[in-house]
């Protein structure tokens, strides 16, 4: 391999080692699917207000209904027609027929679910909270001697050295 060969394969190793490295530092979360009710699924008589006040929903997680699809739907209203029970002038209607449909949480806000037919008189609805997921703050750095020493840096430090290494080897 050529000298100036070298250097550019050396350059491109560096840029993929040096991105990868940022990505696995960056700070992500997955969705996350929430199969409303649990275990109890969708369905009558279900307390879903315990079942939604143990999860934490996040913006960009989903809602999987799962029901008995020739009896049951879902319906996206708003807080006065779920307080009520209201089934008219629903805001999106999720059910797609299979008995089993997703919905995603695209906004940090209040969703409000029910059944219409008179299911949600028989506790078929559900009221969430979603909100913006918020990173945990990072560790404070170790310090030595005067000089702030984190991972990345110590990253950054070892493939300078390794690239300098290198450098040196394909001149002689």
């Amino acid at each position: 391999m050529s000298r100036s060969g070298g250097v550019v394969w050396l350059k491109t190793v560096v840029a993929v080692v040096s991105t990868a490295a940022l990505l696995t530092y960056a700070v992500c979360r997955p969705p996350v699917r929430h199969q409303v009710g649990g275990k109890d699924r969708w369905k009558p008589n279900v307390n879903y207000t315990d079942w939604s006040l143990q999860e934490t929903f996040y913006v960009g997680d989903w809602l999987y209904f799962v029901y008995d699809k020739h009896m049951f739907n879902v319906l996206e209203v708003n807080e006065t027609s779920f307080i009520n029970c209201n089934d008219q002038g629903f805001i999106f209607n999720i059910t797609r027929g299979a008995g089993r449909d997703v919905f995603e949480l695209t906004q940090p806000k209040p969703y409000y679910f029910l059944a219409s037919g008179g299911y949600c008189y028989n506790g078929m609805k559900v009221a969430i909270n979603v909100v913006e997921f918020v990173p945990a703050p990072q560790p404070s750095p170790a310090t030595s001697g005067g000089y702030t020493i984190t991972g990345i840096n110590q990253l950054i430090s070892s493939i300078t050295v390794a690239v300098w290494a290198v450098i040196t080897l394909l001149k002689n």
